[in-house]
């Protein structure tokens, strides 16, 4: 078997403030007059999960705050063997918060620009909204995202119970304008979500998407159409989703011809960075290392990376699977 920090990877499904070394997250509360338990990590539900969000964006509030957590994404991301990452950001509520609208997002900018450099990865934005917030920060989410070029794409995040009907034209003119559009569906709720999100809301892959499989013939569209799934089983797992690894839908999304792609989604919450969650694959599905090898492709395939980072990840995909494996 191959060592999976070195299979060169994509990340698509993580959300920034979901990826604060604990130590880090400390020291930044401790800081702001903020105390961070010891015990923090440990949820048992969504409403506990949403808990430890509040308690993180309450920490974070100067720009050294947003840089320095965007700058050691890059190094640990790195240190996992991602080449390439898309990141979620919820920078507008972070803006509304603080007063300062474009600040949190022009920090995240300037740690992820000294981090690509410090550790050599290559790093984009995609600016998330919650279902539960107005389509004004909707609006103002958008706003943000025409400002910058590294920022790739908008979205969904949060609990499908809230619909995606309302922000519709706030993804008419994020289309309009260029940018990718990926929400979150499929998760907690099942195909009536992805179908909005698939139609009237534009998206282009499925945050998750694994209740896919509820519906055939939405299976056949999906598969069709080629739109990608990204697939984060140890957050499915810890949020109560899905009741266990061994009865993750991830082998038969793939059985069923759709585009699968491994991600982590909330890694320092669940401890489970992305070389770990292929090594979960990797021992609960028997997937041998060219099924690995065809996750990292599938991820390349659904990044919105350049062409040329697309054709070195690949090429440096093959290269790790004809390399010798381990004794």
């Amino acid at each position: 078997m191959r060592d999976l920090l070195t299979l060169p990877k994509t990340h698509l499904h993580v959300h920034l403030e979901s990826t604060i070394r604990r130590a880090t997250l400390r020291e930044i509360g401790a800081a702001n007059g903020v105390r961070v338990p010891e015990d923090f990590g440990g949820f048992g539900d969504f409403a506990s999960f949403f808990a430890q969000n509040d308690l993180v964006r309450t920490c974070l509030r100067r720009p050294d705050d947003f840089r320095r957590i965007a700058y050691e994404f890059c190094e640990d991301e790195a240190a996992q063997g991602v080449r390439y990452a898309e990141v979620s950001f919820t920078a507008a509520a972070h803006g509304e918060r603080l007063g300062d609208l474009g600040m949190p997002l022009t920090a995240v900018l300037e740690g992820l620009e000294a981090g690509e450099e410090a550790f050599g990865i290559e790093c984009r934005l995609i600016l998330d909204h919650s279902r539960r917030r107005s389509v004004e920060r909707a609006w103002r989410t958008l706003d943000l995202a025409r400002r910058h070029d590294r920022v790739v794409g908008v979205g969904l995040a949060g609990d499908e119970a809230h619909p995606g009907g309302p922000f519709t034209g706030v993804f008419d003119a994020a289309h309009e304008a260029g940018l990718h559009i990926v929400h979150h569906a499929g998760e907690g709720e099942g195909p009536a979500s992805i179908r909005q999100a698939l139609g009237p809301g534009r998206t282009e892959r499925l945050g998750h998407g694994i209740r896919v499989l509820d519906d055939p013939d939405l299976v056949t569209e999906v598969r069709e159409r080629g739109i990608p799934l990204e697939v984060c089983p140890s957050s499915n797992v810890a949020l109560g989703f899905v009741p266990s690894l061994e009865a993750h839908p991830l082998p038969r999304l793939r059985e069923a011809g759709l585009l699968v792609t491994l991600n982590t989604d909330i890694p320092a919450l669940i401890n489970t960075p992305l070389a770990t969650e292929y090594a979960h694959v990797r021992a609960t599905f028997a997937y041998d290392d060219a099924e690995l090898a065809d996750l990292a492709r599938a991820g390349v395939t659904a990044s919105f990376a350049p062409p040329r980072t697309k054709e070195a990840l690949r090429e440096a995909i093959t290269a790790w699977l004809t390399a010798p494996a381990s004794p």
